[in-house]
């Protein structure tokens, strides 16, 4: 616009930064429930980006011939790795070495395969079924390391001419986009869309570090290295929100500390990159030998003697435990950052730790923290749950293999999921207005953490329900009823058998005042077939497929309160 005005770009970068930063802290501090969707849309932006490019860029090669200017090969004879490149190593003898010249330029490259390391940070955000899930999203990733990265790389190198590609290196989607065929004011208007596409893929890697670094933390303090202080949740939202704080702050520090210098930020990024990859990879090494119920596993292994050795897994560790030293070696100032802060981590942990092993009020190691919201009924519109959930009663924690399976038979987009336990409580407790200890003492605490894990290891959500009461039964039943359940669940009980279960639990039913609404009861043996009993208008009725004799006694039962109400 013919304007003489210029802004800093570097304190454009922060300032922007910094507000993103702060917005998304917002987010997070009341809970991100949408930032899935969100995720998704920028995938399908940034889809449509890559399309473009995919198609206007042998477009352009066409029409300017340039199918001959293809990179040299990766060859050792071709390397030509740059002052910058070489670190520590410059003038030594290993660069001479072909290996070690081919894994430098290759640790250097690993950057492009950026987005793997959220896998294992969201991995207990990933929805049911997690393994097939988690799979598909690591193929995502590899195709769009190859094609956005690996791909346009290749086209920039053969479109963009070399006296003008180094003024590009830290923005070469948009020289690639200024270099293309066509139109001035087309090619433009592209360069503006890339720029709002990198804008979206870095606010949403923003986002997702905010929440990779909060349920990281929450393990570590889970196994006792962090504070208790550090899961304290939110009175509100129910959220971390101290981890949260503590990882904004840390990346406010970065972004103000870099001031937008990419060379730090990207250098200090590929050091936890590859050292993240060869841990995880070391650990899940370690995890073969020591286990063999792993649900996938690597290719390329072989049985020696009744033994599986994971070849494939080996060699992948090796490769990323080469390129990690080399990185070390070559990447002076990541190195250096890289320490300083792994340093720091350590020494907050080490600390955190000891403080705990000392403190006899340390909780017991694992249990999440929850929120209570008190209130004086059940309600739909306090859970949030839609009519005709299924309700699921705990109380052992030690007996889950009936929530394990709702979780696993449900599905989510029919039914929610409610899991209820109730609070026995004296006669007279409940003249008075009991206190939190007294309605979510430490094995309800003990208990819902058990459920937290299974429902995360499914990959679906759970509401959690405490309900005081004298009756169990009664506060079973009524509960379905002010939910409008469609499926009670329940396991077995360690003090009586399925049928007199049922029969209690059929009794407190007939309790309920008019209207009652119908459910289906169900009970879960680990060992034995499910009971299914129908509460209704009409006599319950017995699912066909209970065996034999279990079908006479609960039969019984129910006739004998069918003529109760014939009476």
């Amino acid at each position: 616009m013919h304007s003489s005005y210029r802004i800093n770009v570097n304190l454009f970068s922060v300032g922007l930064a910094v507000l993103a930063t702060l917005y998304f802290w917002w987010l997070n501090i009341k809970g991100v429930h949408e930032s899935s969707g969100k995720a998704l849309r920028i995938m399908q932006i940034t889809t449509v980006m890559v399309v473009i490019l995919l198609i206007w860029c042998p477009i352009t090669i066409a029409l300017k011939d340039r199918w001959g200017d293809l990179p040299p090969a990766p060859l050792p004879s071709n390397l030509d790795l740059a002052p910058d490149a070489q670190g520590w190593l410059a003038g030594t003898f290993w660069l001479q070495i072909p290996v070690v010249a081919i894994i430098v330029a290759f640790g250097h490259s690993l950057l492009s395969m950026s987005g793997f390391e959220t896998l294992a940070q969201v991995y207990r955000e990933i929805a049911s079924p997690k393994m097939k899930n988690l799979k598909i999203a690591a193929n995502i990733v590899c195709v769009y390391a190859l094609v956005c990265t690996g791909v346009v790389t290749l086209f920039a190198s053969m479109i963009i001419p070399d006296s003008e590609r180094p003024n590009y290196y830290a923005n070469l989607i948009g020289g690639l986009a200024m270099n293309l065929s066509g139109p001035y004011a087309l090619r433009l208007m592209f360069h503006v869309f890339v720029v709002f596409v990198g804008g979206l893929i870095l606010f949403g890697a923003l986002n997702t570090s905010i929440l990779g670094a909060n349920g990281i933390l929450s393990r570590v303090a889970e196994d006792g290295v962090l504070l208790p202080w550090f899961r304290h949740p939110h009175r509100k939202f129910g959220t971390t929100h101290r981890m949260i704080n503590l990882t904004v702050i840390l990346q406010l520090a970065t972004i103000l500390y870099s001031r937008g210098n990419m060379t730090i930020l990207a250098q200090a990024y590929a050091f936890g990159v590859v050292w993240s990859f060869f841990f995880k990879s070391l650990g899940v090494t370690v995890l073969r030998f020591q286990r063999n119920d792993q649900e996938y596993k690597t290719p390329l292994n072989i049985r020696i003697g009744g033994r599986e050795i994971p070849v494939g897994l080996i060699l992948i560790t090796l490769v990323l435990g080469a390129v990690a030293v080399a990185n070390v070696f070559t990447k002076e100032m990541a190195t250096k950052y890289g320490l300083a802060f792994t340093l720091m981590l350590f020494v907050t942990f080490t600390i955190s730790e000891k403080i705990n092993l000392r403190s006899a009020q340390t909780e017991r190691k694992g249990l999440e923290q929850f929120n209570l919201d008190h209130q004086p009924k059940i309600d739909t519109s306090h859970l949030q749950n839609r009519a005709g959930c299924v309700l699921v009663a705990v109380r052992d924690y030690r007996r889950m293999e009936h929530l394990r399976q709702v979780l696993q038979k449900t599905n989510l987009r029919r039914h929610d999921i409610v899991v209820m336990t109730v609070r026995p409580i004296s006669t007279g407790a409940g003249e008075y207005e009991l206190t939190e200890s007294q309605i979510f003492s430490h094995y309800e605490k003990e208990l819902f953490s058990h459920v937290v894990e299974i429902a995360e290891k499914e990959g679906k959500h759970v509401d959690l329900l405490v309900v005081p009461a004298l009756d169990p039964f009664d506060a079973m039943v009524q509960t379905a009823n002010s939910l409008q359940a469609s499926r009670v669940v329940t396991g077995v009980s360690a003090r009586m058998e399925s049928a007199e279960l049922a029969h209690r639990i059929g009794l407190a039913w007939e309790r309920l005042p008019e209207p009652r609404h119908p459910f289906s009861l169900e009970i879960i043996s680990p060992d034995r077939q499910s009971v299914f009993v129908n509460l209704g208008p009409h006599p319950p009725r017995l699912c066909h497929r209970l065996r034999r004799p279990a079908f006479r006694r609960v039969q019984a039962v129910f006739d004998l309160q069918c003529r109760r109400r014939s009476d």
